[in-house]
């Protein structure tokens, strides 16, 4: 039997600061603190953040509102 995989897909800076809400300075200040996931590289000149990695950001931000409540 095959093995599946969940499809991985791969954000560039513009699309992860329109899900995050923030501009790309504040994102990479985020990544430099420790605070956010790192992105990958997808080639020399090439770096992204996996949608699966940016979404559990987000959850975590919410519990975090929520009292760790989910």
């Amino acid at each position: 039997m095959a093995e599946t995989y969940a499809p991985i897909k791969v954000l560039r800076a513009p699309d992860t600061c329109a899900i995050i809400g923030l501009k790309r300075a504040a994102l990479y200040r985020l990544v430099q603190r420790g605070q956010f996931p790192k992105p990958i590289k997808i080639s020399t000149k090439l770096s992204g953040w996996l949608d699966s990695e940016v979404y559990a950001w987000l959850e975590s931000r919410i519990a975090e509102r929520d009292g760790g409540a989910k």
